[in-house]
């Protein structure tokens, strides 16, 4: 993957280093994460923040660790 500089403020990438840490991701994942939740959430404003940070996260998880959706019940 190509990789470029960019300058954000001192204190961003501060917290970014305390999100990361409580995270599991390094400084550089946890910032690119915060840019996917931040472009999902522009490109879909009727859905709730905490849905997109699902939505983002859940399609890091690998596919092997993924189970089967099943309904809790079904249309009679």
């Amino acid at each position: 993957m190509a990789t470029s500089s960019v300058r954000i403020s001192a204190e961003l990438l501060e917290q970014a280093r305390i999100a990361a840490q409580a995270e599991f991701r390094s400084v550089q994942g946890q910032l690119e994460f915060w840019a996917r939740v931040g472009k999902a959430a522009s490109e879909n404003p009727d859905l709730p923040t905490s849905f997109v940070v699902e939505a983002v996260s859940s399609m890091a998880e690998p596919r092997a660790l993924a189970t089967e959706f099943k309904p809790r019940s079904t249309a009679k």
